[in-house]
């Protein structure tokens, strides 16, 4: 820097404005610059051009002064000084960045009355402001009415789709960029794919995916290396995603991060312990997403005394404060394991005030070791906190149900009826010949019903010779002992395995998803149907997989 200013004191001299703005560009632009001194410069300039403006708006975007780009915009006008196509993509990124919807579209306006509405660069621009500030329905405006799209083109709107959570839409254009074949996939389209894949639990297309990134990109980095580790482990493959992180060169906190918490949601409690005491020697820092990882895999595979010591130790080695979510994890550790005193007492004396979660960890552990009392004091503190889950309700009632307190049960019923409550039905996603199909409990409007319930008879005649009998406690309804088997037997899992066996061949592995957790029965039967047929069987839950096989959970039943 030094050496420039001796550049600029000669440059004075010489009273040359071309050279002043190529100074500006270098100190703006550069990597080792500063912008208070291309500001110094820019000001030195008595009639400063397009080019000048355009330099410094970029500048103040790659410095992260957004707002310093805005109103040199600003400025910029009111000097008449005219836009051209290389103001705008800087300014509409320092919008994205700002999430500022209503300078994008003022900008957008000005696009148009400049005519530059149909440049390319500036088209990307937009789609990219636009999905960063929520509007989708206008980026793709933009996009459809394109007359010609590169690569950045399905980027920007693949990435803006990806950006608000729709995944099946980042999907689908990918499919219509492919078809089209126009662009070879880059990176970063391929790593919003995996993020879509990932969302949607699409292994098929994850590998697909990820095939085409070893044909196309010679080195993946680190970045490209942990999406494919997260899809593989949120897929269900948890081995395939060790494997890449053992061939993993370089390896960053994040890389760990993803590893500790495949782990955990696998069951895989010990490996993640590994895996985090593998990051503290190669010298990384955890954060609070790292013990976060560290805390949820002990307390998926109930490893109750690890999980206290790594939670002391996060304060007291790494001097990380516990979030709200570690505290929840700290309490459905201590609630599952049956330490429901301790667990309500750890959330009596919490620094910052207990919300919804950790109340609700108390409840679910208070359903789980059928302790009443503290599930009524779990449930009356998430009303003082205006809970409006419908899944409180449900909980409390099932209490009762099985504590055959019915009146009781009635009175939550009502009480949900009067706030327009509605319990979340239920459901499993199966996946058959690369199609997903859907299963509520006792669906009876799918068309191949008839051939689904004769192999439900089957499969529970097969049962009974492993010494099946049904745990009619699930059933959580004032009915005969007949009526609650004949319930059981049509929950969604056992239908979406049922669908599975039909159009499966044998041997081959069976993929479940659930939006709701498994009950002790499905358990149960899944485990043995996984050994009576022969087949490994996956569940994924909201939070964790299930992985049956020969007739043992990956849980090691620890949760039921």
């Amino acid at each position: 820097m030094e050496e420039f200013k001796q550049v600029h004191a000669q440059v004075l001299k010489w009273e040359n404005s071309f050279c002043a703005s190529n100074l500006v560009a270098t100190c703006a632009l550069s990597g080792w610059g500063s912008m208070d001194y291309a500001c110094s410069i820019f000001r030195q300039i008595d009639q400063p051009g397009t080019f000048e403006f355009n330099t410094m708006i970029r500048g103040y975007v790659n410095a992260m002064n957004m707002e310093n780009a805005l109103f040199l915009f600003s400025e910029m006008l009111e000097r008449g000084v005219e836009s051209d196509n290389f103001t705008y993509p800087a300014l509409l990124k320092a919008c994205a960045r700002l999430r500022s919807i209503e300078e994008g579209m003022q900008i957008h306006g000005y696009i148009f009355k400049r005519g530059l509405e149909g440049d390319l660069f500036v088209q990307n621009s937009l789609i990219n402001m636009y999905g960063k500030c929520g509007k989708i329905k206008h980026s793709c405006s933009v996009f459809e009415q394109m007359d010609y799209r590169d690569v950045a083109s399905w980027s920007a709107i693949i990435a803006a789709h990806a950006s608000l959570g729709l995944w099946s839409e980042c999907l689908s254009i990918f499919g219509e960029m492919r078809r089209e074949g126009s662009c070879r996939a880059e990176e970063s389209i391929l790593v919003s794919v995996l993020s879509a894949c990932t969302h949607l639990g699409d292994l098929d297309l994850g590998r697909c995916t990820h095939v085409t990134l070893l044909r196309n990109i010679r080195e993946m980095n680190v970045i490209v290396q942990t999406s494919l580790m997260d899809m593989y482990v949120k897929c269900g493959c948890v081995e395939k995603s060790l494997s890449l992180f053992q061939t993993m060169v370089k390896k960053n906190q994040l890389s760990y991060s993803v590893m500790i918490s495949g782990f955990a949601m696998h069951g895989r409690g010990v490996e993640a312990l590994q895996v985090f005491s593998d990051m503290l020697e190669e010298g990384l820092e955890p954060d609070d997403f790292v013990y976060l990882g560290v805390l949820s895999a002990c307390n998926h595979a109930g490893l109750v005394d690890e999980g206290l010591h790594c939670f002391d130790r996060m304060k007291l080695e790494h001097g990380i404060e516990p979030t709200i979510q570690h505290y929840g994890c700290i309490v459905h550790l201590m609630g599952r394991a049956g330490m429901l005193n301790d667990a309500l007492d750890l959330i009596r004396s919490m620094p910052i005030k207990p919300n919804e979660v950790v109340w609700r960890s108390l409840l679910s552990a208070s359903k789980f070791h059928h302790n009443l009392v503290l599930g009524e004091i779990a449930y009356k503190s998430l009303g003082e906190l205006n809970s409006s889950n419908p899944g409180d309700y449900v909980v409390l009632s099932n209490m009762y149900a099985r504590a055959k307190r019915w009146e009781d049960v009635a009175k939550i019923r009502t009480e949900m009826a009067l706030r327009g409550f509605i319990q979340t039905p239920g459901y499993s996603l199966v996946e058959v010949e690369r199609k997903i199909y859907k299963f509520v409990s006792q669906d009876m409007s799918h068309p191949q019903c008839r051939g689904i319930y004769e192999m439900i008879h089957q499969m529970e005649w097969q049962l009974k010779f492993e010494g099946y009998s049904p745990d009619t406690s699930q059933v959580l309804f004032d009915v005969d002992e007949e009526e609650k088997r004949e319930r059981l037997k049509a929950h969604s899992q056992k239908l979406a395995m049922a669908f599975a066996l039909i159009h499966t061949s044998q041997g081959a592995p069976i993929r479940i998803a659930r939006n709701l957790r498994m009950c002790n029965d499905c358990h149960t039967y899944t485990k043995l149907i996984s050994v009576i047929y022969q087949r490994k069987i996956t569940v994924r839950e909201r939070n964790r997989f299930h992985h049956f096989k020969d007739g043992t959970c990956s849980c090691g039943d620890y949760c039921f």
